[in-house]
């Protein structure tokens, strides 16, 4: 059968997916050294969803990865469905694994009358039948509370700030964060990049419009210095393009952009290609068509590190020891 048999034969992890990012299933699987269960899912002609797995669950630790692309209900809706039929074949436990978690942008209300959506999922993954959410990098620390059980929040930091070394002059980094709300991420990227100093880019909003912003200036010291400028996803681009703009108008030598999740609706790989950024880093956790690919783009793996999580789940180990105890 499928899976990994723990040392004392007491238990059986297995890993199943999605439709929404096979490829990051599939490199999971194999730094588990282990095969995906085998799933059958197909949609009826009204786009209804039906999934069935080919073998036994009863008992197992089950790892169900799907990570929210586009188009992002239809993946949602799927997942809750395996998780559903995990819960009704006996599956001893259910782990949801969301590389991006959708929805995680609508954490709390800016006005009256809103969902708070991010909530939601939570409440819709533990009626299906979830015990435990694992995820990469949430848009905000709280939707940890939002679910009623144990949520693993990944780093995908210590990926990318090991690439980001090997492409800087650390004596001459500046951390940038787009916004003031995330200053303390950037911090965080500082100490791993050497100390430097940091800034930010003072930004305006309006609630009332998603993914519209307006970059003002920066503040900090970024003059003749190399800037890195950290974001948990890249959307539209709207507002790093924006960023980096008036980041290389107030003198710095270059910018590298790095992202944990490369969203990239429309328009955000030309305003990427063009808004003068030396290199724009992102990992995996969602699925990059090669249409949105372009020469300045990394794409790095987040497999690795979804698999020595998992592998600490099954094993009743630490997976904050993935990350010095810091997450």
């Amino acid at each position: 059968m499928t899976g990994i048999i723990s040392s004392d034969g007491e238990k059986r992890l297995v890993l199943l997916t999605g439709r929404a990012h096979p490829d990051l299933a599939t490199s999971v699987a194999a730094h588990l050294g282990i095969d995906l269960l085998p799933t059958t899912t197909y949609e009826f002609a009204n786009g209804e969803i039906y999934t069935r797995f080919g073998e036994s669950v009863r008992g197992a630790d089950t790892f169900v990865l799907q990570s929210h692309s586009s188009p992002i209900n239809t993946w949602i809706m799927e997942q809750l469905l395996m998780v559903d039929a995990l819960k009704r074949a006996s599956a001893k436990t259910i782990t949801v694994v969301a590389p991006f978690y959708g929805y995680a942008r609508q954490d709390k209300k800016h006005r009256g009358r809103e969902p708070i959506s991010a909530r939601l999922m939570a409440d819709l993954f533990k009626t299906a039948g979830a015990d435990r959410l694992m995820s990469v990098d949430l848009h905000a620390a709280q939707i940890q509370g939002f679910f009623d059980g144990p949520v693993d929040h990944l780093w995908a930091m210590p990926i990318l700030t090991e690439y980001v070394r090997s492409r800087v002059d650390t004596s001459n980094v500046t951390v940038v964060s787009p916004d003031a709300g995330r200053i303390r991420v950037a911090e965080q990227w500082a100490a791993k990049l050497g100390g430097g100093p940091l800034a930010f880019v003072h930004k305006t909003r309006d609630i009332r419009s998603p993914n519209k912003t307006v970059a003002n200036r920066v503040v900090g010291d970024v003059e003749g210095r190399s800037c890195v400028l950290v974001d948990d996803l890249i959307d539209t681009a709207g507002t790093i393009a924006g960023a980096v703009r008036v980041i290389m108008e107030a003198g710095a030598k270059d910018v590298i952009v790095a992202a944990t999740h490369g969203v990239l609706s429309d328009p955000a790989v030309d305003r990427l290609q063009n808004c003068g950024a030396r290199e724009v880093v992102i990992t995996d956790t969602l699925p990059i068509a090669e249409d949105r690919r372009f020469p300045q783009l990394t794409v790095l793996s987040i497999a690795p590190l979804i698999a020595r999580a998992i592998r600490e789940v099954f094993d009743d180990g630490s997976v904050t020891s993935l990350f010095d105890g810091q997450a």
